[in-house]
């Protein structure tokens, strides 16, 4: 297969698929670096030694992502503080996310349906969010979904 200026190789699409829907999965938690897996030529490719290399690039991102989501599983957050986090990012738009979302953002905190998210923690605000954001079209909800820890880490940073 003849690789033009411009155009992605199969293995870049298949790995940068698998690596986006792998960041959605995780709900975003820390921005992630990802590296392509790039072949020039793919006569005598092993699709087995790529997708190795790939899933090894993409574990070492996990430690972060780890510490992360242990770090806001620990954050207890006073109701007031959730409220306003919901407020800045649907009524003052710090969160490019439809507004029509922050109704059902609020009942998911307040009213989980997952017993695992019912503590008042950062954790399950952000899972709040991304219950609220799997009602979107795909592309939307990834674009969303990109934007949200680092809002939440600031939002709640400054309402601490």
């Amino acid at each position: 297969m003849r690789v033009e200026r411009g155009i992605r190789t199969p293995v870049a699409l298949l790995s940068q698929t698998a690596w986006q829907r792998l960041r959605l999965r995780l709900t975003n938690i820390v921005s992630g670096a990802f590296t392509p897996v790039l072949a020039k030529h793919t006569k005598h490719m092993s699709l087995v030694d790529i997708l190795s290399v790939g899933v090894d690039r993409m574990q070492r991102n996990f430690e972060p992502m780890r510490k992360q989501v242990e770090e806001w599983k620990g954050t207890r957050l006073p109701d007031d503080t959730a409220k306003l986090v919901i407020y800045r990012a649907f009524v003052e738009g710090k969160l490019d996310a439809p507004k029509h979302l922050a109704r059902r953002v609020h009942d998911e905190y307040f009213n989980p349906r997952v017993e695992e998210f019912a503590p008042r923690t950062v954790w399950s605000l952000s899972n709040a969010f991304t219950s609220a954001f799997k009602d979107l079209d795909p592309i939307p909800q990834f674009k969303t979904t990109a934007k949200l820890a680092s809002f939440l880490d600031l939002a709640t940073a400054s309402s601490n």
